[in-house]
C-alpha cells in the first residue's frame, strides 16, 4: 500500500492530500530515511512524522485496504 494510503487510512493522517503533502515536504521518513508518498509500506517499517516541533514515531504492525475508526489504531503503535 502506498504511505500517502497507510497514513490515511490508519488515521494518523486525516486526509490523503495532506500526508501527500507532507511527504513531499520531506517531513516523513520510513526506516531512517525520507519517503515519497509512492513508498510502498511494509508490516515492520517505522514511520516517523514530523510537523513543526511535534515529532511521532509509528511501527506498522498491519496493513488493510479499510478500516473502521475503532480497527485503525490496531494497524499501528505509537514509539514515541
Amino acid at each position: 500500500m502506498r504511505l500517502d494510503k497507510y497514513l490515511k487510512v490508519s488515521r494518523i493522517i486525516k486526509r490523503r492530500t495532506i500526508a501527500n503533502e507532507a511527504c513531499d515536504a520531506g517531513k516523513v521518513e520510513v526506516n531512517g530515511k525520507t519517503a515519497r508518498a509512492s513508498y510502498d509500506v511494509k508490516v515492520g517499517d517505522e514511520i516517523k512524522i514530523t510537523l513543526g516541533e511535534n515529532v511521532k514515531v509509528y511501527k506498522v504492525l498491519l496493513i488493510s485496504e479499510h478500516a473502521l475508526k475503532e480497527d485503525a489504531q490496531k494497524m499501528y503503535e505509537v514509539i514515541k
